[in-house]
């Protein structure tokens, strides 16, 4: 089943295109490429075998397609009595192919005819159409629209059966239960709904973006002891849009339980899903998913309850070109579809490009968790159909005759006459002549290429400035986007850029962190908010430990400076604000504190005055210093002869003393200010 159809412009369109093996054992290969043609491969001998090209082909591609079922096929046309329906009888013998077409209408087409059967138009989809499911038993089929509902079509009468609103929005995927009864519908959530009543049977929860595929796993429950009511207890798989892990979900009596049972891990988003049905309850299911980047994952696994952790797949199988000579390194070959043979021990491998695909067999090994299959296929990348219907023929070229190519704007191929065809040009310029040669004419309409390769893409879309640097690892494109400052701009490019780009764009800050500080100082607000707004994108990478390895080492190399520059940053924090501290408490001690005295000058006469009363004042005293210094001497004396005396009386002459010590003090600091002002004068 392919995930593949929505259109380009779309953000949340499935990625690859329509295709599908055939029921019959996988003997033919259809695909709907992009330019709106159908093209049946023959898988046994890689050659095509039909090319249809509906009349409206540019307006309505085709957007998905589903190979008719071969039981179906035979149970249709009961009536035999009219000519039109036995008409109808004979053409159900055919291999019929239905095609959905982007303005709503479905195409059934013949392969064994090579022609178109019918078309499905009148009361049906308004819209794009999504999916398309035929039923195994009544020949009926199930289509669901960007308009929100699933029509039920009769193929014979080519009318509409019934059509009912199945979403709040568009309805992505289809598929039917294995006895025909149940049909699973789904947008971004699931529903199973009861075909007969087209009433709601169960609710899951589904996916946060648009589910591209599903598909029932098992057949019968794991608990075949219970009876079977022919829906409960079987398992189905769902992978959405941009979603790297494919649910697992099981119908179960109780409505309480919506969430997914299990959950299988790849590399990227799924473009092809093909798997082996599981019987009993010991049969494993086999899983082949093709991803976006061009790898095979599969898995086996025994559906037998809940399981917490995703499971990785058993064996990944690429391809790869041989690299010849030491200069040519080997090149990823993308692989665009996948299916199981009948005897499931091999796989029908699609390879190549879309327009010449190389269809081959490869058996399984399971001993191998890794195959990497080389492929030389250099001579394969020529459409051969379009060179064999084209009669384009080259013309035989003289060995003598001269080719030019003109200067075309984006190409370097600028054309210099030689020297001796300008002699001849000049010469027939003396000769009179104004003929101008086409040769010189063409370089006269040459341009500069070089100031228009230059010029900057006018356009202010980041996003597709920030993919396309990513892309084409453009350093000036990338510098436009990654040097702005504005938190919000920022924030909003890492919102509308797709998923694919964000793990170039983390390895991309990762070569810039380990740069200039101030470049490093806007990757850090890149980087934050890229970790923030895919956080949950990124926590379903199986390997993003190896991917991010550059980065982890060096966020853990930074975690390890840190706590040795906050102790540096603590020690140089207390140095300064002692610093600091001790230059306030000097500043408090400066000369610049208000005086005790002021002493003001008004006269002459009344400065002679001071300076007479300060000279009496200096003599006095000296007179005073002379008289308590002898009573000093008196008082030690008195103390030498008085040594029998009590304690009291000690105690009162200590007094005495310490009171005239006191009173010296005072008078000497009475003393020191005039002093002070004499010398100020």
């Amino acid at each position: 089943m392919a995930a593949g159809g929505g259109g380009v412009a779309d953000p949340l369109a499935p990625a690859g295109v329509p295709c599908a093996f055939s029921p019959q054992s996988q003997a033919y290969f259809a695909l709907a490429s992009t330019d709106g043609h159908l093209r049946v491969w023959e898988t046994a001998n890689n050659r095509l075998h039909q090319e249809y090209v509906p009349s409206a082909h540019l307006s309505g591609t085709c957007t998905c397609l589903a190979w008719a079922p071969a039981r179906s096929q035979a149970k249709e046309g009961p009536q035999r009595k009219k000519r039109k329906s036995e008409a109808l009888e004979t053409s159900n013998q055919d291999d019929l192919l239905a095609l959905g077409t982007a303005v709503g209408s479905i195409l059934l087409y013949s392969t064994v005819r090579g022609e178109l059967h019918s078309k499905l138009i009148n009361g049906g989809h308004d819209n794009k159409v999504n999916c398309i499911q035929w039923h195994q038993d009544n020949g009926c089929l199930y289509s669901c629209s960007d308009d929100k509902h699933i029509v039920e079509w009769n193929t014979q009468t080519c009318k509409v059966k019934c059509k009912w609103k199945a979403d709040n929005s568009s309805v992505s995927s289809l598929c039917i239960s294995p006895d025909g009864k149940m049909l699973l519908s789904a947008g971004r959530t699931i529903k199973l709904w009861v075909l007969e009543t087209k009433e709601v049977y169960r609710h899951f929860t589904g996916h946060a973006t648009p589910v591209s595929s599903l598909t029932f796993t098992t057949i019968r429950p794991p608990n075949e002891s219970q009876p079977f009511d022919g829906i409960t207890g079987l398992y189905f798989l769902s992978g959405a849009v941009h979603d790297r892990l494919l649910n697992v979900w099981q119908v179960r009596s109780e409505n309480k339980e919506k969430n997914a049972v299990m959950s299988f891990t790849v590399t990227d988003e799924p473009v092809y899903i093909d798997l082996t049905l599981s019987e009993n309850k010991e049969e494993p299911v086999k899983l082949a998913v093709v991803c976006r980047d061009g790898q095979v994952h599969l898995f086996e696994h025994i559906l037998n309850g809940y399981c917490k952790k995703p499971l990785t797949s058993n064996c990944t199988i690429q391809m790869a070109t041989p690299g010849k000579g030491k200069k040519s390194t080997p090149k990823p070959i993308p692989i665009l579809a996948a299916g199981f043979c009948s005897d499931k021990m091999s796989l029908l491998l699609v390879y190549g490009n879309w327009f010449q695909p190389i269809i081959e067999r490869v058996a399984l090994n399971s001993k191998e968790p890794h195959m990497c299959l080389v492929r030389d296929i250099s001579n394969c990348w020529a459409p051969k159909v379009e060179t064999a219907i084209t009669k384009v023929r080259t013309p035989v070229v003289n060995s003598e005759a001269k080719v030019l190519v003109p200067g075309i704007p984006g190409h370097h191929a600028a054309i210099k006459p030689a020297p001796p065809q300008t002699e001849n040009v000049e010469n027939k310029r003396k000769l009179g002549t104004n003929e101008v040669s086409i040769e010189e004419r063409l370089g006269a309409l040459n341009i500069d290429t070089k100031k228009e390769k230059d010029d900057f893409p006018q356009t202010n879309s980041f996003p597709v400035l920030l993919t396309q640097g990513l892309e084409s690892n453009d350093f000036e494109m990338l510098n436009k986007v990654l040097q702005t400052r504005n938190l919000n701009l920022i924030r909003r490019t890492v919102l509308r850029m797709p998923l694919h780009a964000v793990i170039p764009l983390l390895q991309e800050l990762t070569k810039r962190l380990q740069g200039h500080p101030n470049s490093a100082v806007l990757m850090v607000q890149w980087l934050k908010c890229v970790l923030t707004v895919h956080a949950s994108y990124l926590s379903t990478l199986p390997d993003l430990v190896p991917q991010l390895g550059t980065l982890y080492q060096l966020m853990e190399s930074r975690v390890k400076t840190f706590q040795k520059l906050s102790h540096l940053h603590g020690k140089l924090i207390l140095l300064v604000t002692q610093v600091t501290a001790s230059e306030k408490t000097k500043g408090t001690t400066c000369p610049t504190q208000k005086a005790k005295l002021v002493y003001e000058e008004e006269s002459s006469e009344e400065e002679s005055d001071d300076e007479i009363a300060d000279k009496d004042s200096d003599d006095n005293w000296d007179e005073d210093e002379e008289e308590k210094g002898s009573e000093k001497d008196e008082d030690v004396d008195e103390e030498n002869e008085e040594e029998d005396e009590d304690a009291e009386e000690k105690d009162e002459e200590n007094s005495e003393d310490r009171d005239v010590a006191s009173e010296k003090e005072l008078n000497g600091d009475s003393d020191l200010d005039p002093e002070n002002e004499s010398e100020e004068e």
